[in-house]
């Protein structure tokens, strides 16, 4: 619950206040008197009748009444206090920095709970407990460093932790980074990160509102929640890129012990990142780099131009942007010889621009005007421009800051003489620009934000799809585990999923008439066995009834074994289609390049269910191995169209079979025609279904 209480407070008290500034209660009173609070403020101290010129009272029977509370005092204290503050005193916002509750023991858990009871039981906020605070522009009712610039425009930060975001400002201050707000939830024991952002949400104005958030965030309790308000800000013209950390099982360890969080999955995490159009971050850095690139026009193009006077960085900068998916297109032609005719001789221009050492303001001017008037191909230009220390760069960088003012296209800058061009670099930043000191860190942020993909639609793909036969088939089954190979094989044609024709059996002549029928070479495969080519239950190109006979026997011994299936032989590009059910958030499917590949590569994407053609295409687009899937050195590709299509259509089964918990199609086979189902595998449970 968040109220005008905790926003815009016309009184605050202080519980722990203190003349000492090293402690929270004082660090925070004089953040409060620092950002110029302009209401009423009580500090509460049985020791001081006065506190940094505010007055104080011994208890908190004794203050007046107030709209938020500020309690920097032992856990076992607060409840008591807020009891007080919200039955007497009509607090109805609080925050608690104090530490030692539910993160800690099961009794800091009991005083939790209890101070949660007592402030839903006034209608009362809560932010905290184990927290730095909340920071706007009202009032800076955090105790810690630094205090960024606070700007209507600035960054909306919303984190889990309080430390993470005291290291987040570190990081956003040097580049000049502006804040809105900033929310350390702490334990979120009212209101949490999906809180926060649903109320930016519901809340938003366009014209007066933060069009930038920042997130940390350590357990997402509600994915559905975070999806909808996500996605509705995105649409609504914000911008949104977070850190979720916990997803690997030592990081799960490491957020369990600060709030009591239980990590999610990391392909359900990275599912619903693109189904919300978040942009992924992974680090500080990278998280205020994207912030930072956010503050500046939105991109329109992958092709970039790179104007330095350093040779070394231009070409990192051009390898980082071009792992990333992004274009440094080389520069000819007349007009690129125009240019280089006005720059000192042994300027380089093809892209990276490189102007020596020596080059002057006005021929940065000159290379920024041909990127924009002249250059079409180019989308936006990376400026790299430090000193060794023989020049100052006040000039450099004014006629940096008078391009970025005028310029269509958007102009990155990148000053990595944060030490030795300190003052320039400052002076700079005053003017409201923001600065990228490193330029791999900026060429990874740009290709984060780029391929990123738009918040998906809700609509369910249903063309194509048997939804009744599916539920049939469903209801059918009364026993929980992996599904014999006919359920499967009626699963996915239910689907419109392309399956090959097969026959399982437990009779040899029934699958050597089948055989006959379809024509060898065939495949053979053990039924039973989950991973059946770990057991020797796969063979290949089999040409004679003879030899299937013989593998018929062989395989029928094998451990576990119910069966045989044969398949006609096919070729194409193996591909992997598979799908898992993550509790709270659903169907999580995931693609790549099949057969082995899937476990040495480890080349996946993911999505959450269900899934429309522009979520099922951005999936494909990511692999790494796309490039294979396209077709590359003469060799064919598969059918890009055909394979999207099985992915949204085996999503959309998942949409109305929740009792499959686990499936995988590997390999499909794809051609440049088509894309068929060779090889599958269903789990269900019953029993836990939703």
């Amino acid at each position: 619950m968040i109220n005008k209480q905790l926003l815009r407070p016309d009184s605050i008290v202080v519980v722990g206040a203190s003349n000492n500034v090293h402690k929270p209660g004082g660090a925070l009173l004089r953040n409060l008197l620092g950002g110029h609070y302009g209401g009423q403020l009580y500090a509460v101290n049985p020791k001081e009748t006065e506190i940094q010129g505010v007055r104080a009272y011994p208890t908190v029977h004794d203050v007046p009444p107030a709209d938020l509370a500020v309690l920097a005092i032992p856990a076992a204290a607060c409840p008591d206090a807020v009891e007080v503050l919200a039955g007497e005193k009509g607090v109805k916002a609080f925050i608690i920095l104090s530490a030692g509750f539910g993160e800690e023991t099961h009794e800091g858990a009991e005083l939790e709970q209890r101070i949660l009871r007592t402030v839903e039981a006034h209608g009362a906020a809560l932010i905290g407990p184990n927290c730095i605070g909340l920071l706007t522009r009202w009032h800076h009712s955090v105790f810690s460093q630094p205090i960024p610039q606070l700007h209507p425009q600035g960054v909306d930060l919303i984190s889990s932790s309080g430390a993470t975001a005291v290291f987040i400002l570190e990081s956003a201050v040097t580049k000049g980074l502006q804040f809105n707000s900033v929310w350390s939830v702490g334990n979120a024991t009212q209101i949490g990160v999906e809180d926060v952002l649903q109320y930016l949400d519901e809340h938003f104005d366009p014209e007066r509102d933060s069009r930038i958030k920042l997130l940390y965030i350590e357990s997402i309790g509600d994915p559905d929640r975070l999806l909808f308000h996500a996605s509705s800000l995105i649409r609504k013209g914000c911008r949104i890129a977070a850190i979720k950390a916990g997803s690997s099982e030592s990081g799960s360890r490491a957020a369990s012990s600060h709030t009591g969080a239980i990590a999610s999955s990391d392909s359900a995490v990275e599912a619903l990142f693109r189904k919300a159009g978040i942009v992924r971050c992974f680090s500080r850095e990278e998280l205020t780099t994207v912030g930072c690139v956010f503050t500046l026009p939105e991109l329109r193009g992958r092709n970039f131009a790179i104007v330095t006077h350093a040779g070394g960085p231009g070409v990192m900068l051009t390898d980082a942007l071009s792992k990333g998916g992004l274009n440094v297109p080389k520069l000819e032609g007349p007009l690129v010889e125009e240019l280089k005719s006005k720059l000192y001789p042994g300027a380089a221009v093809g892209n990276p621009i490189d102007i020596l050492a020596t080059g002057t303001p006005e021929h940065l001017r000159l290379c920024l005007e041909y990127c924009e008037e002249k250059f079409d191909q180019i989308d936006a230009v990376l400026a790299i421009f430090g000193t060794p220390g023989l020049v100052t760069m006040y000039q450099m960088y004014d006629v940096l800051h008078q391009k970025m003012q005028t310029c269509r296209k958007p102009i990155f800058p990148i000053l990595p003489s944060v030490n030795t061009a300190g003052a320039e670099v400052a002076d700079f930043l005053a003017k409201g620009h923001v600065n990228f000191a490193d330029e791999v860190t900026l060429g990874t942020a740009l290709s984060r934000v780029l391929n990123a993909p738009r918040p998906a639609n809700n609509e369910i793909e249903l063309f194509g799809v048997d939804v009744p036969r599916i539920r049939r088939i469903i209801d059918s089954i009364t026993t929980d585990g992996y599904l014999p190979p006919y359920q499967v094989q009626a699963l996915l044609r239910s689907a419109g999923i392309p399956v090959v024709d097969e026959c399982a059996s437990i009779k040899k002549d029934e699958l050597l008439a089948f055989a006959r029928r379809t024509g060898f070479p065939v495949v053979a495969k053990v039924v039973g066995p989950v991973h059946k080519s770990d057991v020797g239950g796969v063979v290949l190109n089999i040409k004679t009834e003879q030899h299937l006979a013989l593998e018929f026997d062989r395989m029928m011994q094998i451990e576990g074994a119910t069966g045989v299936m044969v398949q006609p032989m096919l070729k194409g590009t193996e591909l992997f289609i598979g799908a898992k059910y993550e509790e709270k958030f659903g169907h999580v499917v995931l693609c790549g390049l099949g057969g082995i590949f899937v476990e040495v590569l480890k080349d996946v994407s993911s999505g959450l269910a269900p899934l429309t053609y522009e979520e099922a295409y951005s999936m494909i687009h990511s692999l790494r191995a796309y490039k294979i899937i396209r077709g590359t050195r003469g060799q064919q590709g598969v059918n890009e169209d055909r394979f999207a299509e099985i992915i949204v259509r085996l999503s959309t089964l998942l949409r109305f079979a929740t009792e499959i918990k686990e499936m995988d199609i590997n390999p499909l086979l794809g051609t440049e025609r088509h894309v068929i189902a060779v090889d599958a595998r269903i789990r269900v449970e019953k029993r836990k279904a939703d």
